[in-house]
């Protein structure tokens, strides 16, 4: 369980720090960044930001995952992106001055430090590792997103599942699979009714365990055959 009293995480004895954009840090640089940024704990299922909202300025996830989606036009989430420790969310849009065209929530209890957008594009101005970091990840992001839509357009179902759980499988690391039924839906883009067929199917080739709604990938060689990898 994680700590509920909204207590001040330091940056420097951070966790998730090291992988993050901050990880290259002096002292000074992370004090500064200690003084200026806000902790909060995040119930699941709780709101950071919501498409046509401006940004304010960006999170930082200490603990839990994080969902990015967009909604179509019945209100159905497409989840394009499932941030996790150590991950910035909401500069993007940041930069562009423009509102928010994705919405992000909570997927578990989370430990978020905020920082203001006056405050964030002041220490990119000052800090030239962190603006390259950015640039970075923007242009891996994008190369990401390419592959992301490219494999979801021209792939089965069955295919995209394959494909999907292994991007999952990166992000939880060591820890199991660990999604509503309907989120992973929303990430593959089918229906819930198709998606728990397909683990059914996945469970008896030998490919994953299911424990209750967490899933274990026990054979990670078949996974990428079955996607097209």
């Amino acid at each position: 369980m994680l700590d509920k009293s909204h207590k001040h995480v330091s940056c420097a004895t951070c966790g998730a720090r090291k992988s993050s954009l901050f990880g290259s840090f002096c002292d000074h640089e992370v004090s500064s960044a200690d003084a200026v940024k806000a902790c909060s704990y995040y119930k699941k299922n709780q709101p950071l930001f919501i498409e046509g909202s401006f940004p304010r300025g960006v999170y930082c996830l200490n603990q839990g995952k994080v969902k990015v989606f967009a909604r179509g036009d019945e209100g159905k989430e497409q989840i394009i992106h499932i941030a996790k420790e150590g991950d910035i969310i909401g500069f993007r849009a940041m930069f562009s001055g423009d509102p928010y065209r994705v919405s992000a929530s909570t997927l578990e209890e989370c430990n978020i430090c905020f920082i203001a957008k006056e405050e964030f594009l002041d220490m990119i101005d000052k800090n030239t590792s962190l603006r390259n970091g950015i640039i970075k990840e923007l242009s891996k992001e994008l190369g990401d997103q390419a592959l992301f839509i490219t494999n979801m357009a021209q792939k089965s179902v069955r295919e995209r599942l394959a494909f999907a759980m292994l991007l999952l499988g990166d992000i939880y690391g060591d820890e199991p699979i660990n999604l509503t039924r309907e989120d992973m839906a929303n990430f593959v883009g089918t229906a819930t009714e198709t998606l728990i067929r397909l683990l059914k199917d996945f469970k008896e080739e030998g490919v994953i365990e299911i424990h209750t709604r967490k899933l274990e990938i026990v054979d990670k060689e078949r996974l990428v055959k079955i996607s097209g990898k």
